[in-house]
């Protein structure tokens, strides 16, 4: 297991119960849970794990503050449903035409991106790469032939993974083998293994000299790293991996459109995520998207539960009504850097540090 995780253990018990039991959710979801919103909830948390840890790659070991992250994301969504849906018959040979072009485009894009800004100051840098994404977002928007603009498009997927196809006959565990069931283990293989591709990566020698250049770029080129040569491969990287999430997101939805693929909120959520989580930590993404992810779906919903329960107390009741679920989840926010101000993993293993 240390192995698998290349040596990059959670040092805490409660961190790794916490794991463990996230772990275990989103593997055991389809069978623990009915309906179809257990099931998108548990992908989608699947999804933000991975591109809120690529993220982190940026923010938390290189110390790069881009706004254009979501910008790829959207870029590999795109691949996907404009090749599936300008071909007749879906198949997984468009599919993997689509994606091809989407990660050659946010290679070419990211390199550019990094060769000329990440050469300025990180504040220049944020607003270089904001500019960037808004304007990738009104192409996509204005492009309505290729794009669907603000509409966006629905497409079909490959056969595999279409609602109707049934692998076997009999159910399994109460539960029947669709192409939804196989299209979210796909998911969850695919995000698992780009997990552990990134968990790897920040622990190897090329990690190690992202964290040197985020703790001291100065002193990393006296060291005689190329600052500049890194900087630029971690945003190209982390710009694959987020267009990746943005393809599965696309299989798992089939649909895609500006405002879900490359609005403004979904950049603000992964910023939530990371600091909720932890920066600087892989683990953070998946404990911060979790808890995110869950309070977005959940919270509206058991708060018109809690205010019914409290009809008898009027001003209670108004307090917590669901249409007030926003409020709350920002108090939530505040509470959270509160108790952790270097996220829920930094505490945690502050924590066990501290008891050693």
């Amino acid at each position: 297991m240390a192995k698998l995780l290349s040596n990059d253990l959670p040092r805490s018990r409660l961190l790794t119960g916490l794991l463990v039991a996230i772990a275990l959710g989103l593997l055991l979801a389809p069978f623990l849970f009915s309906g179809a919103r257990p099931l998108n909830t548990a992908a989608t948390v699947c999804i933000y794990v991975v591109l809120v840890a690529s993220y982190d790659l940026l923010l938390g070991y290189t110390g790069i503050v881009s706004f254009a992250h979501t910008m790829f994301y959207g870029i590999g969504a795109y691949g996907i449903g404009i090749a599936l849906a300008r071909v007749d018959e879906p198949t997984w040979g468009a599919a993997l035409a689509g994606l091809g072009l989407a990660l050659a485009l946010t290679v070419l894009l990211a390199f550019l991106i990094g060769l000329f800004a990440l050469r300025v100051r990180a504040i220049f840098y944020a607003m270089i790469t904001l500019a960037v994404a808004a304007s990738f977002s009104v192409l996509a928007s204005q492009l309505s032939d290729l794009t669907g603009g603000e509409d966006g498009r629905t497409f079909g997927v490959p056969a595999l993974l279409s609602p109707g196809f049934t692998l076997f006959e009999s159910d399994v565990l109460g539960r029947a083998v669709d192409g939804r069931l196989i299209t979210y283990y796909l998911v969850l293989a695919g995000c698992a293994l780009l997990f552990l591709l990134l968990l790897r990566l920040v622990n190897s020698p090329f990690g190690r000299v992202l964290q040197a250049i985020r703790e001291n770029e100065f002193r990393a080129e006296a060291l005689g790293y190329r600052t500049v040569v890194y900087r630029i491969w971690a945003n190209v990287l982390a710009a694959v991996v987020a267009a990746l999430a943005g393809a599965l997101m696309a299989l798992w939805l089939r649909y895609v459109g500006p405002k879900t693929m490359l609005g403004f909120e979904v950049m603000t959520d992964i910023l939530l995520i990371v600091v909720i989580g932890g920066m600087g930590t892989m683990y953070g993404a998946v404990v911060g998207a979790a808890l995110f992810i869950l309070a977005q779906n959940y919270l509206k919903t058991l708060m018109g539960q809690v205010s019914e329960a409290l009809a008898g107390v009027p001003p209670l009741a108004a307090v917590l009504h669901p249409d007030r679920w926003m409020l709350w989840l920002g108090v939530l926010f505040i509470l959270s850097i509160y108790f952790f101000p270097i996220g829920i993993v930094g505490k945690l293993r502050m924590r066990r540090y501290r008891k050693r």
